[in-house]
């Protein structure tokens, strides 16, 4: 099996491409889905979550705004936060990969890959990137987005050209849909090739 972990900063179109892995018959674990699931309406988190922050949750389970002012500003509750998170989603990856253990490939979508140190669990890692331009107006288009809060997510995230640097694949998504999935069809393709060889 090869394991792919694809990464991306916001907005530059991971999600569309890992939805291309998948109708290419590609098995993709997506790693804000898992947090989603554990955090939303009856999710195992939620009561350890609404402890560690009071006021932050509710019949839906975690209020990703009020948990996100909680924790934004403070880096040791982030750290806190994170510790509490990342082996959860690790159990559900775990869990992904049993589920999926005759695929020839999988997909590990992570948004913050590298700066988790999440690479050196994947065999080869696709970054999908765009031109800064294209990716402001994206992010933000989104509802409930600011400027400053595209900057403040941005200085969380290791700047776009050092993850291309870093990538053994790089997915450009600045240009048509068409563009961008014939890239990851050839990729797919490529490694596939290389396994039946």
């Amino acid at each position: 099996m090869i394991t792919l972990g694809l990464t991306g900063s916001i907005g530059m179109g991971k999600s569309t491409v890992a939805g291309m892995f998948e109708a290419l018959g590609v098995p993709v674990f997506d790693s804000d889905a898992a947090v989603h699931r554990l955090q939303g309406a009856g999710g195992r988190l939620v009561a350890t979550i609404e402890a560690m922050f009071p006021d932050t949750t509710g019949p839906l389970g975690v209020d990703r705004t009020q948990l996100g002012e909680a924790v934004l500003a403070d880096p040791r509750a982030l750290a806190r936060l994170e510790a509490l998170v990342h082996p959860a989603v690790a159990e559900e990856r775990a869990a992904f990969l049993a589920d999926h253990a005759d695929a020839a490939m999988v997909v590990f979508d992570v948004p913050l890959l590298f700066e988790t140190g999440g690479e050196s669990h994947v065999d080869k890692v696709v970054v999908v990137s765009a031109p800064g331009e294209v990716q402001r107006a994206r992010v933000l288009a989104r509802p409930g987005m600011t400027p400053v809060k595209f900057e403040s997510i941005l200085a969380r995230q290791m700047p776009d050209a050092e993850k291309r640097a870093r990538a053994d694949f790089v997915i450009p998504t600045g240009g048509s849909l068409e563009e961008t999935r014939a890239a990851v069809e050839a990729l797919v393709s490529c490694l596939r090739g290389s396994q039946s060889r």
